[in-house]
Order: structure tokens, then C-alpha cells, then sequence
């Protein structure tokens, strides 16, 4: 599959600052589907009406953490990858994110673009395996029903 023709990974970034927000899609844009929110609930709303495979939030927002949002959207969005970004070296922030929010990688700022790159292509493999797995898991069980069922029809016959 070329580059062309391969899907670009969805990535929702919310961070309550504009100015993060504008420099994450100026990098990042041509690469991925880059959606961005300002706001934990502005967030919620985009994970409403888009698919989205990478979530990365920032920990420090005036009406929600980082953590409090990622763990807030686990049970109606469990797929997407979620990674945490902060200026604070906090580690209770880092063990709550790794605990509670389900978080993949943890990341301080600034970020720096080629290791953010790295950490969003293996967040993507992870994501691709995960449903990948979902996917045989479901296809498996499937056919295990159907021979079931066959094996009922045929002890009645």
C-alpha cells in the first residue's frame, strides 16, 4: 500500500491553549487527520461525529484534567490510543494517566516533532493490532457458532 493511497491516522489534540493547537496542525497536518479542541468537552464533541484513532491531550486545562478527560471518554470510546502531554514533570500525573486514563505514552513539552512522530507511528500499530485482534476475535467466535448450529442440526437429523 502506497502512501497515497493509505488512510491518514485520525488525531484528535486538545489542549486549551490556541497557540499549541495551530502549531501541532502546522506540523502535523499533511501527515494526519489532525482535529483539534479547546476544551475537554469541545473533545467529547468531535469524538461524537468523527473516528478517531489517537487521542493526545494536554494534563493541564482550567476545567478538566488531561487524565480526567481521557478517563471520562474510556467507556463510550474505548479504542482510540491515548497519550498525555504536559509541560510539568508531575508523576502523580503520570501514574493517575497510566492508571486511570488507560494512557500509552506519556510526553513533556515541548514536544520535539520526530519523537512525537516515533511515539504517534507505534500509537497507530498499537491501535491497528488491537483491532486487528478485535476482528479475528469476532470472526472466530462466528465461526465457532455456525459449528455449533451444524453440529446441533446434524445430532437431530
Amino acid at each position: 500500500m502506497t502512501d497515497s493511497t493509505k488512510e491518514k491516522i485520525r488525531i484528535l489534540y486538545v489542549d486549551d491553549e490556541e497557540n499549541n493547537l495551530q502549531a501541532f496542525k502546522a506540523t502535523f497536518r499533511r501527515e494526519y487527520k489532525v482535529y483539534l479542541a479547546i476544551s475537554a468537552d469541545e473533545g467529547r464533541d468531535i469524538l461524537k461525529s468523527k473516528e478517531i484513532d489517537l487521542i493526545i491531550t494536554d494534563q493541564r486545562m482550567p476545567e478538566e484534567t488531561g487524565v480526567e478527560f481521557l478517563e471520562s471518554i474510556i467507556p463510550d470510546y474505548p479504542e482510540p490510543i491515548r497519550i498525555l502531554l504536559t509541560g510539568y514533570t508531575d508523576i502523580q500525573a503520570v501514574i493517575d494517566a497510566i492508571n486511570k486514563g488507560q494512557v500509552y505514552h506519556y510526553l513533556t513539552k515541548p514536544w520535539e516533532e520526530d519523537y512525537m512522530k516515533t511515539v504517534i507511528k507505534n500509537a497507530y500499530e498499537v491501535f491497528s493490532l488491537r483491532k486487528e485482534n478485535k476482528k479475528l476475535t469476532d470472526d472466530l467466535i462466528k465461526a465457532n457458532e455456525q459449528l455449533e448450529f451444524l453440529l446441533r442440526q446434524k445430532l437431530l437429523s
